[in-house]
């Protein structure tokens, strides 16, 4: 593959709209939520192959998924306010947060030490909030003062906590104490059209961020400045991740498709980088 040329990586509507995610495990393998059916998360092999892998409780539905230092994957159900922490290798589930003060937890953010960090959009209103969750599994709002939060990602040093607000069209960096603290809060960039969703980092710094309804992922460097967009054949990327052997691949969930796209990158990811 040419890095930034993105190509379809499974099949147009094996998932449905409310494709979200995605997070690689340790062998390479890719799992987005609302395969087949809401509820669902999926498996794709790096061939691109994709079944059902398991099924939420019912009124669970799935959003952003991550894998913590043990290797058990995280997944944040918005519908029922819970993030479940699921065994990879007997996929028990379990509660790890439930949280009924949360309008619904959206995406996650996880460090090496397993802070996690949520966003907490409400839709409705157009505000939105960031949540910290501690080792323990506690939960606390660390900012109640922001716009429709979507996305989130720490930096590769875990210094700063990146936040996007979807119908605000911004970009949020907040500087971390080593305690994950919030210590200020500043725009970083913002953008005329379209509305923001998921977010990742690469091993450098860059941030990459799914434009939804403008059909690209923006990569912009830790200063703030657009590098460049990346064109999809989708027009509505919900979020992405990155894995492969080297980390350098880049797998993006699209919505109105119901399908992954895949692109090469030339860093690796931050959540590849966590692996090793």
């Amino acid at each position: 593959m040419t890095s930034f040329i993105s190509r379809s990586f499974t099949l147009q509507g094996g998932f449905t709209t409310g494709i979200e995610g995605p997070a690689c495990d340790r062998d390479g393998n890719v799992y987005a939520v609302n395969y087949g059916r809401q509820g669902t998360i999926g498996i794709v092999t790096q061939d691109g192959d994709a079944r059902i892998w398991t099924q939420l409780p019912d009124g669970s539905v799935g959003s952003g998924i991550r894998f913590d230092a043990n290797g058990d994957m995280l997944v944040a159900d918005y519908a029922q306010h819970h993030i479940f922490k699921i065994d990879m290798s007997t996929k028990e589930l379990s509660v790890w947060v439930h949280e009924p003060d949360m309008h619904q937890p959206n995406d996650i953010a996880i460090a090496r030490d397993g802070t996690l960090f949520a966003s907490d959009p409400d839709w409705n209103s157009g505000r939105g909030r960031v949540w910290r969750i501690d080792q323990k599994g506690r939960a606390a709002i660390v900012d109640e003062h922001c716009g429709t939060t979507n996305g989130i990602e720490l930096s590769p040093d875990e210094s700063r906590l990146y936040v996007s607000e979807s119908v605000q069209r911004t970009i949020w960096v907040y500087e971390l104490d080593e305690d994950k603290n919030m210590v200020s809060k500043r725009m970083l960039i913002q953008f005329s059209d379209c509305l923001l969703d998921g977010m990742r980092c690469d091993m450098e710094g860059n941030l990459y961020a799914t434009r939804y309804g403008r059909g690209t992922v923006a990569v912009i460097s830790p200063e703030g400045e657009l590098q460049h967009e990346v064109r999809l054949l989708g027009k509505n990327p919900t979020n992405l991740t990155f894995g492969g052997p080297d980390g350098t691949s880049c797998y993006v969930t699209i919505s109105d498709q119901g399908n992954l796209e895949r692109f090469k990158v030339d860093v690796p990811g931050r959540c590849w980088g966590m692996w090793r």
